[in-house]
């Protein structure tokens, strides 16, 4: 009796979660992530005269949010109706765009921390990696990698159809599960653990760099800023993206036959993966982050054309 108690109470946390925990989280990801997001572009469409490579990049991960983030709405609607009403072909490239943003945003993370280096190792020089022309063809080689890489999600994705109701399945809960977990660990490899042993590599070679100058130099505050921006991107890697990764392959494994998992276990991990999921996609909302930690003069841009749009706007009134 016991059991089939605890069972019944996390099948409950699971219908909650999808339906409240899940809805109210992409809610405020959508608001925080589209001010944020829509300020940048604005900011180095119009303001910005002289890019540089860290620009492109970073223009590019923003780009990348808003796409994802238009998504939003159409999950919203489906986790608190409990109903997906859009069709076959937009749950398909709904949860697909959901992944590009994914792991364009990891790619273009790591760039960024290469970029942050050079930057260091190469003051007053531009490195290969720092021209422009190599950063605008690395981020479309980024987008074109991701688009051929996801292409297969199209065939494990599709709406599940109930007597009383449409739902579209994400990933890991739709599709054959044996196909789908080898993907899956190929994406975790090739998009998340690669990309997240280049980061490491280099905010240890940043690291060592500062170590170096701070007894060359008695201050190392110019170059403090380009070690917190790898360190943050570190984090988000490690307390964003780690458990989504993890409970994802568990998810997938968990709908194995050959694992017998009873159907309380599986409602187990499947409440878990439901508290990650948000939390992955979170770094959209809070990617603009990096840009007022970048430097390059974006916070001084950004507040000079806010001031004078205000000022404007005040005289335009008068």
């Amino acid at each position: 009796m016991a059991w089939n108690a605890t069972c019944n109470n996390w099948m409950t946390a699971k219908a909650a979660l999808e339906k409240y925990y899940l809805s109210v989280f992409y809610s405020i990801e959508f608001v925080v992530g589209m001010l944020g997001n829509t300020a940048v572009v604005f900011a180095y469409l119009f303001c910005l005269k002289n890019w540089k490579s860290s620009n492109i990049y970073l223009f590019n991960l923003s780009i990348s949010d808003l796409v994802f983030l238009c998504t939003l709405p159409m999950l919203i609607r489906s986790y608190a109706s409990e109903e997906w009403v859009y069709g076959n072909i937009l749950c398909k490239s709904n949860r697909y765009m959901l992944h590009a943003n994914l792991y364009t945003s990891i790619l273009f993370l790591a760039f960024i921390s290469i970029d942050r280096y050079l930057m260091m190792k190469h003051p007053f020089r531009q490195h290969l990696m720092q021209k422009k022309g190599f950063a605008i063809s690395i981020s479309l080689a980024i987008w074109v990698l991701v688009t051929l890489e996801l292409l297969p999600m199209f065939v494990f994705i599709s709406p599940s159809e109930t007597a009383n109701s449409t739902t579209c399945e994400d990933y890991a809960s739709s599709g054959d599960p044996r196909y789908s977990l080898i993907f899956s660990l190929c994406l975790t490899f090739t998009g998340f653990l690669i990309p997240l042993s280049v980061m490491c590599f280099f905010y240890f070679k940043i690291a060592l760099f500062l170590k170096h100058r701070s007894r060359q130099l008695a201050t190392t505050l110019p170059l403090e800023r380009p070690l917190r921006l790898v360190v943050m991107a570190v984090i988000i890697f490690s307390v964003l993206f780690t458990p989504y990764h993890i409970m994802r392959n568990v998810r997938i494994a968990s709908r194995l036959e050959s694992w017998h998992c009873s159907e309380c276990t599986k409602d187990i991990i499947s409440t878990l993966y439901i508290v990650t999921r948000p939390l992955a996609f979170l770094n959209s909302a809070i990617n603009p982050v990096f840009y007022f930690l970048m430097g390059d003069h974006f916070r001084e841009m950004l507040i000079t054309t806010l001031r004078h749009q205000f000022k404007f706007l005040t005289t335009f009134r008068r």
